[in-house]
């Protein structure tokens, strides 16, 4: 095989790609185009390269340029969904996803057009789409939190506690802690709200918002120490966050009046 070849150095972009070398991998890519301007192979592979380093425009072209020489490529497609959605061009998205599925329905596809459904904001239809999901597969974490998120979105407390808490006994990022923290709240759950918070500061110590709501929910079970520590973290964090603090002290039940604005914010952040 010559070294020139499309599948050759469609191979050794790969493996350079593959071993984090991807200024490697475009350079050889586009060694490559500049013989032949519309391999399909190399504009994939290149639109991947390009897209994980957040070179949407150029990476768009070059997929569409694949995709006009191969047309019935599932993958080239699902690259260039996933493209489309990372540029907020859903409708884009949804076309190429759509012809990905018609020509090789895999998993992979269904989970982003899920994505791309839930991020565009039409929520019946992504609803339905992660409802799919989860009846195939009944361990996937991603489509248990988005389920919970839309459940608490729509006011059913308990779905949303129910199926979060199904996903946080897998792998999941500090979101879906915090909004697992979000429904346990509403249902008054103040403890297991606090524990999810404080699961989502140690996954992610710079969620402000999970420490103004740690301190909102152990300011309401009573434990207003701790309160002040976890809205001091919020407004270290955030310091734009100091007003919704000082509103929360004095409101709540259990809260203080603070008539020194200027000692409030020696408490929280000394």
């Amino acid at each position: 095989m010559s070294k020139h070849s499309a599948e050759d150095i469609v191979r050794r972009a790969t493996a350079a790609f593959n071993s984090g070398k991807p200024g490697e991998a475009r350079a050889l890519c586009e060694q490559g185009l500049s013989r032949q301007p519309g391999e399909p192979m190399l504009n994939h592979l290149l639109a991947a390269v390009r897209f994980t380093q957040g070179e949407l425009q150029s990476a768009r072209t070059c997929v569409e340029t694949s995709l006009a020489n191969r047309p019935g490529n599932a993958a080239a497609h699902l690259l260039a969904a996933r493209i489309a959605r990372a540029a907020r061009d859903f409708d884009g998205a949804l076309t190429h996803l759509d012809r990905a599925i018609a020509i090789a329905p895999q998993r992979e596809a269904f989970l982003e057009k899920a994505r791309a459904l839930d991020q565009a904001g039409q929520r019946p239809q992504a609803r339905k789409a992660w409802s799919a999901i989860l009846e195939v597969a009944p361990k996937n974490t991603e489509a248990m939190a988005r389920l919970g998120r839309l459940a608490w979105e729509d006011g059913d407390h308990t779905l949303a506690a129910s199926l979060l808490e199904r996903a946080v006994a897998g792998d999941v990022p500090a979101p879906v802690w915090f909004d697992l923290g979000l429904a346990r709240q509403d249902l008054r759950d103040h403890d297991g709200a606090a524990s999810a918070y404080r699961k989502a500061l140690e996954m992610k110590p710079d969620h402000a918002e999970a420490a103004l709501n740690l301190g909102v929910v152990l300011q309401e079970s009573g434990d207003l120490d701790n309160a002040m520590r976890a809205y001091g973290q919020a407004c270290r964090l955030r310091p734009q966050m100091f007003g919704t603090i000082a509103m929360a002290l004095t409101s709540a039940p259990h809260g203080r009046l603070w008539i020194d604005e200027a000692a409030l914010r020696r408490r929280l952040l000394g």
